[in-house]
């Protein structure tokens, strides 16, 4: 993960930390440390124990029964950058069961979580 992209990650879990407190569904709320640069063995390693290339970043595992979907998945990307064809690829078939949001500010991403939460009611 390109360093802005990593930076609007980790203001946008400081900001979900915060959340937990008033509402219980943030605390379901993870990331997948999928990318990175890594040695050859931990790659391998990692690849063995099951990481997929091309999965999202971030997953809230809130589902609701057809009106959200399944959960929502969140890519972080900066600047122009856009989805990778791995990414892509992910994300196909899967549409129908789960919303996927591409967003390039942890602003823009909390304002997805929080609508994505709304309309998904509370627990």
């Amino acid at each position: 993960m390109k360093q802005i992209e990593s930076q609007h990650q980790r203001a946008l879990f400081e900001w979900i930390r915060t959340q937990q407190a008033r509402d219980s569904r943030y605390s379901k709320i993870f990331a997948i440390p999928n990318g990175g640069k890594r040695d050859k063995r931990t790659a391998a390693n990692l690849k063995r124990e099951g990481v997929l290339s091309g999965v999202w970043d971030i997953f809230v595992p809130i589902p609701n029964g057809g009106v959200c979907g399944c959960g929502l998945w969140i890519e972080m990307k900066a600047g122009s950058n856009k989805l990778t064809a791995n990414q892509e690829k992910f994300r196909e078939g899967l549409t129908s069961f789960y919303k996927f949001e591409v967003c390039y500010t942890w602003i823009e991403a909390k304002e997805v979580i929080e609508g994505y939460l709304k309309k998904c009611g509370s627990f």
